[in-house]
């Protein structure tokens, strides 16, 4: 087997149709319209056209101008407005894909991932009311101490992380050395 066929068949065993189908309804639920029958969900998602729309419909005019025709080159120029807009709306940079995963359909199960980000960065935003996606992420738990309390802690000694004090193993022997015998 090629290296690139290795390396395809290794990204498509990431895709998981469940997540695939579930984005698609989430997708579907936001912009109140369903994808084409008959079409495959990259196939539609292509264009990047409906993931404008679904950017614009969580973060109104976030992308302005939705590019309806013009070739490869315009559609590329709204995925590129879409993930813009996604850094934007919160998503983390990491966690949103290169053109090519969408356009070129190289890494669908990446794209997945992004629209499952976006889920999760609408429970930040206290004015989306419609349906989530994913699960919400935590909070944050800060804790404020006293320093009394602080002072209390470093009396303890916490072997967890493996501080023991500066002992060591220098010294110990256990059983006979290894004994290296050359010429046998």
């Amino acid at each position: 087997m090629s290296l690139e066929r290795a390396v395809r068949a290794k990204i498509a065993g990431k895709r998981n149709p469940e997540m695939d189908k579930e984005a698609q309804e989430w997708i579907e639920a936001i912009i109140a319209e369903k994808f084409p029958a008959g079409q495959a969900y990259e196939d539609v998602l292509k264009d990047g056209q409906v993931l404008c729309k679904l950017i614009n419909v969580l973060s109104p005019n976030a992308v302005a101008k939705v590019n309806s025709s013009g070739g490869q080159f315009k559609f590329m120029e709204n995925i590129n407005n879409f993930q813009k807009a996604l850094k934007e709306y919160g998503v983390p940079d990491i966690d949103v894909f290169q053109t090519v995963d969408l356009y070129e359909k190289k890494d669908i199960a990446n794209v997945t991932n992004t629209i499952f980000a976006l889920g999760r960065a609408t429970y930040k935003h206290a004015d989306f009311k419609g349906p989530f996606l994913g699960p919400k992420p935590a909070d944050e738990c800060k804790r404020d101490f006293t320093d009394e309390q602080l002072k209390a802690g470093q009396t303890i000694v916490g072997l967890q992380a493996g501080s023991n004090k500066g002992a060591t193993q220098a010294g110990q022997n256990l059983g006979a050395g290894r004994k290296i015998l050359l010429g046998k």
